[in-house]
């Protein structure tokens, strides 16, 4: 058994030593294979670096090489670009100058002209300010003057003589102004057709809004704006009580109450939306320049329409009397033309009276040498008047 046991230690030493020994050798030769790489390597690496060392100085070589060439060629280039630019610049150079100063003179000209323009426009500047000036002081007149209750009611005739004119009537005839009545006296009376009459009156209150036009404050622009649509309530309420269309006959039931600026009466609308309907009840027609101008061009074309129909009545008339005239002539023509048919027939007569009767003896006179002439017989008429047509053109010519 100890036998046994002392031989498999032998046996077991003996093939590790032997696989040592192959370890071993396999790892001698591979470290014999790494020397020889890396011997080959570092020649190999001292190769390389004699090649690096080669393409350096191959490199430094050929920069001075190439910048001595760049710089020959530069300086060459150079030289035949400068004379080759002064060559085309000398081209290009003259007529630029020439342009330049041919552009001067035009220059030097649109100068000249723009401070005559200049000079020109600060003369039409100036008067323009100077007219400004006027239109503002003229302006600031007119509002002083439109303050006075005189001068306002005079403007609003005139502006309300202008609307009627524009609406092609004419004064005395189609419209008269300042006509009295039991009431008062409106600013002008328009004649209807058919004999009526519409009074207009031009005294509107102006006062509260010129003062709101010419305010700053917004609050005491509405103030007065205000009071201005409280005057013109008041100014309805008095030209309903005059009762000015009670006054003419066949006049409509209302009187125009002329307001003649659009702005004016806008404002009022706008501060006091019932004031139309109080107007309304009160008779009162409100009316602008634009209104009033399509109402009087209304009446005006009633006019034309009452003359067409006068026009109309007066032909009529004149045709009745022409068509009983000509029924008159007619009958007169007709008896004529029975007169002449009657002399005619009685002509007829004589002449053949004349044939059977006197003309035997007198061509036996003729014959018996009394007379040396011929005696010519006279023709009978063969011609019979016509009557006159009935109106259906059936007359009849006869011959």
């Amino acid at each position: 058994m100890v036998m046994t046991s002392v031989v498999a230690f032998v046996l077991g030493l003996m093939v590790g030593l032997t696989v040592w020994l192959r370890t071993r050798l396999r790892s001698d030769r591979e470290a014999a294979e790494l020397t020889l790489r890396i011997a080959t390597f570092e020649k190999e690496r001292a190769a390389d670096a004699d090649k690096l060392g080669w393409i350096d100085e191959a490199e430094v070589k050929m920069r001075e090489a190439f910048a001595a060439l760049a710089g020959e060629a530069l300086r060459s280039n150079s030289a035949t670009l400068t004379a080759q630019a002064r060559t085309d610049l000398e081209g290009v150079i003259d007529p630029l100058k020439r342009n330049l100063d041919s552009l001067d003179g035009h220059v030097r000209d649109l100068e000249k002209a723009r401070q005559g323009a200049y000079e020109s426009l600060g003369h039409q500047l100036s008067e323009l300010r100077q007219a400004h000036t006027k239109l503002q002081e003229t302006t600031v007149t007119l509002a002083q003057a439109l303050r006075s209750p005189t001068v306002r009611g005079r403007w609003g005739e005139i502006q309300l003589r202008r609307v009627v004119e524009m609406a092609g009537m004419v004064s005395h005839v189609a419209f008269d102004e300042q006509t009295s009545t039991d009431s008062g006296r409106p600013d002008m009376i328009v004649y209807l057709p058919n004999g009526g009459v519409l009074p207009v009156d031009a005294k509107v209150p102006l006062d509260s809004y010129l003062t709101a036009m010419e305010g700053v404050d917004e609050e005491s622009r509405k103030h007065n704006l205000a009071s201005h649509a409280k005057a013109m309530r008041e100014r309805i309420r008095l030209l309903g009580h005059k009762q000015y269309q009670d006054q003419f006959e066949s006049s409509p039931d209302f009187v125009v109450m002329f307001v003649p600026n659009e702005a004016c009466l806008g404002a009022a609308f706008e501060h006091d939306p019932g004031l139309f309907e109080y107007a309304v009840d009160k008779g009162v027609l409100i009316g602008s320049p634009v209104t009033l101008l399509a109402l009087l061009r209304a009446v005006a074309y009633g006019w034309q329409q009452q003359d067409m129909a006068e026009n109309a009545t007066k032909i009529a008339h004149e045709g009745q009397e022409l068509y009983g005239r000509l029924q008159a002539f007619i009958e007169r023509f007709a008896e004529v033309g029975d007169y002449l048919g009657r002399s005619v027939e009685r002509y007829n007569r004589a002449v053949g009276s004349l044939d059977r009767r006197l003309m035997p003896a007198v061509k036996r006179f003729e014959e018996l040498g009394l007379s040396t002439t011929e005696q010519e017989e006279p023709a009978e008429i063969a011609i019979v008047p016509s009557p006159p047509t009935t109106g259906d053109g059936t007359g009849e010519d006869r011959e």
